[in-house]
């Protein structure tokens, strides 16, 4: 008989193995929908008292007959032919029925023509030396040395701006000379041009498209253990080219170097980790089998995933899409944002260069009307996009029409914006709440989806933490992004600038501004911390996603009347609570809509395995970057069902 653990209140029992042991397992090329896991022993027996389990087994040990067992040997007739007899005559048991057969055995007993190729899987990644995902480490920038490594990455590549960024539409590379350009400037010295873009129209959209199209069948073709190794290679061609990449993202998107060399590290991070999740997914996960039926389930890529990336995380956010899309076996086309596409540039580069086909991977820098065509094109099966709600809510609409020459149904995965509140209990640590906030608001500008924008404060320490809030966001420092002493760079561009001084101007209007952190430097894109409070419920600041430095406080009598806010906004992005009452983290927990809850931290900075990231409501479709069901949204399950009982044999 197979061990069997007993399970008692105590714990876990000793094994007792039968008389007849188990035949010696072989190697072979099973999948885990082959093997039968045994049940744990269940009914009348579960009441036995411990003392009287353990006689029992003692006396089945010996070799007693059991109903749900193997016979004892002599028991045992001839082998018969039957799709139940495992090598050597022995049957399996359960619960007196017959297991079902070895999909190895019936192979190689039946058709062994029909015997397919062997699939990558835990243990083949083991052997093939794949170590476990850890997150990449990010720079000690208190380190001299590391500082002016960066500083001299910066001046290297200031010596070569402007950056020309081509279409790279599968093999064809269409220059800046060739067509219409555009450009992206340094936000913090705006005459400053970091890169020279061709754009990208509707046209070179439908040719990138057809292209991906065409390189689908050989890419989805390769096992995923290879198309997992070229991810690692390319990862490894972002670490050597690391503080190149963060002083391009101080230059293009002015973000601080600790921020930049983070977004390095988490684009590396989701190369790392999507390639050993695509060994997991390639592994199908186990269905239950019945005798003379083996089922299997798998995952297919779907096709061609059109990409649309934003600006605020350059480098990460769209490597985390483009390498989800080919990890799964799809073939992509990636639009970078308008504000950045030397960054997009550089990831494509790293990908070709690690080995992903030309076809499989494109990109097309452009602006709307380059992502519109995207979306709207029969050939596409998957739409990527992060940003904003009002443009993802109308990707969602634009995929749902399916005309006739499209046979598909589009899938969108969709991470939106976001009004992120912070609830202070009255218990809270303000001594740790108040640092948590402000980097949650004020670091990158407020340019994040996970930026904190508002906080409910309980009334018993609301003044308290105003005036606290107030004091840290007064000496904020605000400059240019590649000075390591700055805390609130400047703004992507000026329509940004403008759109968030309307609102802090509004704040003003209705509210009680108790800090704004003036002056602030006049050339570059900057826009002054503002922390305001005693805002009317209406306020369009406090229901609109600003995507800049302006917090707003609000006092709530109750835990439940915080709950009662989150619960009523349309947004479920990311929240933050500050409590020492368990009881209150609970119900917070339980009551919050968003998609990720941080208690007694800060709200932003979700690491890759760590806090898979996405939102519900209108933040979002429900997917999770960075976590274990992410690929999923690249494929297409499919259920296989066999008889197993039939006979003869193919001879080819």
């Amino acid at each position: 008989m197979a061990p069997t653990r007993l399970r008692a209140k105590g714990g876990l029992r000793p094994q007792f193995r039968g008389a007849h042991p188990p035949p010696a397992r072989r190697p072979s090329a099973r999948s885990c929908g082959d093997r039968i896991p045994q049940p744990a022993l269940g009914g009348p027996r579960d009441r036995l008292q411990p003392g009287e389990r353990f006689e029992r087994c003692r006396h089945r040990a010996a070799g007693a007959a059991r109903a749900w067992g193997r016979p004892p040997a002599r028991a045992r007739g001839l082998r018969l032919p039957g799709p139940h007899l495992l090598p050597g005559g022995r049957a399996r048991g359960r619960h007196g029925l017959p297991g079902a057969p070895s999909a190895r055995e019936h192979l190689e007993r039946v058709v062994p023509a029909r015997a397919g190729p062997r699939r990558f899987g835990r243990r083949a990644a083991r052997a093939a030396g794949v170590r476990p995902f850890t997150n990449e480490p990010t720079l000690e920038l208190r380190r001299s040395d590391a500082r002016e490594s960066l500083l001299a990455a910066l001046r290297e590549l200031d010596a070569r701006l402007p950056i020309e960024v081509p279409v790279l539409a599968g093999g064809e590379r269409v220059g800046p000379a060739d067509v219409e350009v555009f450009h992206s400037t340094d936000p913090g010295e705006p005459e400053r041009v970091v890169a020279v873009a061709t754009r990208g129209g509707p046209g070179v959209a439908a040719t990138a498209v057809q292209s991906a199209r065409d390189a689908f069948p050989a890419w989805r073709a390769r096992p995923a253990a290879e198309r997992g190794g070229i991810l690692v290679a390319a990862a490894e061609r972002l670490r050597e080219r690391r503080l190149e990449l963060a002083a391009l993202q101080v230059r293009e998107c002015a973000k601080p170097w600790g921020e930049a060399d983070a977004d390095v590290c988490e684009a590396i991070d989701f190369l790392e980790y999507y390639a050993r999740e695509a060994i997991r997914l390639a592994e199908g996960p186990s269905l239950l089998q019945a005798p003379g039926e083996r089922n299997a389930m798998r995952y297919e890529p779907r096709g061609v995933v059109a990409v649309i990336a934003p600006w605020n995380f350059p480098l990460a956010i769209p490597t985390g899409m483009v390498a989800a899309g080919l990890a799964a076996g799809n073939a992509v086309v990636l639009k970078p944002a308008e504000q950045s596409p030397a960054s997009g540039l550089m990831l494509v580069e790293a990908l070709r260069e690690a080995g992903v086909p030309s076809g499989a991977i494109s990109l097309v820098a452009g602006y709307g009307d380059a992502g519109e065509a995207l979306v709207r094109d029969p050939a596409v099966h998957t739409i990527a996009f992060t940003g904003s709600s009002a443009v993802g809510l109308g990707i969602v609409r634009a995929a749902a029409e399916t005309p006739d020459a499209q046979p598909h149904v589009k899938r969108v995965v969709a991470e939106m914006g976001g009004k992120n509140c912070v609830i202070v209990d009255s218990d809270a640590d303000l001594d740790e709440a108040v640092p948590a906030i402000v980097r949650s608001a004020f670091v990158y500008a407020g340019q994040k989806c996970s930026a904190c924008a508002r906080v409910l404060a309980h009334e018993a320490v609301a003044e308290t933490l105003i005036e606290r809030l107030a004091g840290a966001a007064s000496v904020l420092e605000v400059g240019q992004a590649e000075s390591f002493g700055t805390d609130v760079p400047p703004v992507i561009e000026r329509e940004a600038r403008d759109r968030v001084e309307s609102y802090a101007a509004q704040a003003a209007a209705e509210g009680r501004v108790v800090a704004r952190r003036e002056p602030v430097p006049e050339r570059g894109w900057f826009c002054a911390p503002t922390v305001v409070t005693d805002l009317p419920p209406e306020s369009s600041v406090l229901r609109d996603e600003i995507f800049g430095p302006v917090l707003a406080v609000d006092r709530v009598p109750s835990i439940d009347a915080a709950c009662e806010v989150l619960e009523q906004s349309p947004f479920a992005l990311t929240g933050g609570l500050f409590s020492r009452n368990p009881a209150v983290v609970e119900e917070v927990a339980r009551r919050a809509p968003v998609g990720n809850l941080y208690v007694n931290r800060h709200i932003t900075g979700a690491m890759v395995a760590r806090q898979p990231f996405g939102g519900n409501r209108r933040s979002g479709v429900g997917s999770k970057a960075g976590g274990p069901d992410y690929l999923l949204q690249f494929v297409e399950p499919r259920v296989v069902t066999e008889n197993t009982m039939r006979h003869g044999l193919v001879v080819e």
